[in-house]
């Protein structure tokens, strides 16, 4: 373990598989604890409140904003609201685990003037196509939303630059081993 707990912030554009590289790090390196977001947005199928996210109301999420609940949140994709429980997150560090937040790139923008001795970890995908191939492979979004957030990434790839490292997800246990190391873990897994 390193000397003193870190916040390791994991972002990228979408369908770069954030959200599949962050679960097998949750399974696989149990050193690492990760952040459960909170999201207005409706389950996906498989997805269970708690530990993929925490799905709330509008209205319990705008007390959260409130309250001042939230390390950080936003819009995402002109639809719905996400964000990371500050309380989480504090009480991890207090027990000396080192923590991880995958979040969007507005997120990890506001975590670094908020928290900016956090570390910032971009991760990008092979290639464009392959991109494009795995968000409508996943079949969870409309033609019309699948467009949109296309038009998104070719934003969010533009952030690359703002990011301390970058790690290419060509192979989720390989970028999973590779984002821990850079979190200063050893890269032991749970089989």
């Amino acid at each position: 373990m390193p000397a003193k707990p870190t916040v390791t912030v994991l972002a990228g554009p979408t369908a770069v598989g954030k959200g599949t590289v962050s679960t097998y790090i949750r399974d696989h390196y149990p050193q690492v604890w990760l952040s459960v977001s909170a999201t207005t947005r409706a389950a996906r199928p498989g997805e269970v409140d708690g530990v993929h996210y925490f799905f709330v109301s509008d209205g319990e999420f705008d007390s959260m904003v409130a309250n001042n609940d939230l390390l950080e949140w936003a819009v995402v994709h002109n639809s719905h609201r996400y964000g990371t429980p500050r309380r989480k997150v504090d009480a991890a560090l207090a027990q000396g685990r080192s923590v991880l937040l995958e979040i969007d790139l507005q997120g990890a923008r506001e975590i670094k003037r908020t928290l900016p001795t956090a570390q910032f970890v971009f991760l990008a995908p092979p290639s464009w196509d392959e991109m494009v191939a795995r968000l409508v492979g996943r079949g969870t979004e409309t033609p019309e939303q699948q467009q949109r957030r296309l038009e998104t990434a070719k934003v969010e790839l533009a952030a690359q630059p703002e990011f301390d490292h970058t790690v290419i997800n060509d192979s989720v246990e390989r970028a999973a081993a590779e984002l821990v190391e850079l979190m200063g873990l050893p890269a032991q897994q749970r089989d």
